[in-house]
């Protein structure tokens, strides 16, 4: 699947797997996103039926055209489906991509499963794949993911003002950071510290 080779691998952790999203992870992630707080920041609002079904549709067809590199997240404890997150804006001429488009239901929130989530994400994309720089962007706004974000930590490069038409016709500012292969050695001994700290 993909244009970029070795790009959607499954992905094991301590505390979370990641596995490439199919049509299997419908039901889980669809339990997952019941929660409105979820989708505050994201152009869709994925707890009400029809927008999850376009949005899991969408999904799937990004992954199999290849755009895009989806991952179902599980706890590796228990098998649950508790959120995804994805490779997106896809470079591999220039070695670089985006980390985004990441949700988990609010029960995992502060539990480690995103910090995991993200080491395993950068993990394999600067040591597998090869790439020189990871970005993510988010809403200017939203403070809990910049924080988050900071605390990688990934370099904060500016906002982009009105970057982006969001639901309802709703302009966004997006703030964007970024890891470079140089700075993956610190991220990691960071995360791989924090995820330490959570078991």
């Amino acid at each position: 699947m993909g244009s970029w080779p070795g790009l959607s691998e499954r992905l094991v952790g301590r505390i979370v797997v990641l596995e490439p999203l199919g049509p299997e992870h419908e039901a889980g992630l669809r339990a997952a996103a019941d929660d409105a707080e979820i989708w505050r920041w994201l152009p869709v609002q994925g707890h009400e039926p029809e927008a999850f079904d376009a949005w899991f549709e969408l999904t799937l067809a990004a992954a199999e055209a290849g755009r895009e590199a989806p991952f179902a997240v599980r706890l590796r404890d228990t098998g649950e489906v508790v959120g995804t997150s994805r490779y997106m804006n896809l470079r591999p001429e220039h070695k670089g991509l985006e980390i985004g488009y990441t949700w988990n239901t609010p029960g995992v929130w502060r539990k480690g499963a995103n910090v995991e989530g993200k080491y395993l994400l950068l993990r394999h994309a600067f040591e597998d794949v090869g790439c020189m720089r990871v970005e993510f962007k988010t809403d200017a706004r939203n403070e809990r993911a910049r924080a988050a974000l900071e605390a990688l930590p990934a370099r904060f490069e500016g906002i982009f003002l009105k970057h982006m038409l969001v639901r309802d016709g709703i302009v966004r500012d997006s703030a964007w950071y970024a890891i470079t292969d140089g700075e993956w050695p610190a991220v990691r001994a960071n995360l791989e510290r924090r995820i330490s700290e959570k078991r």
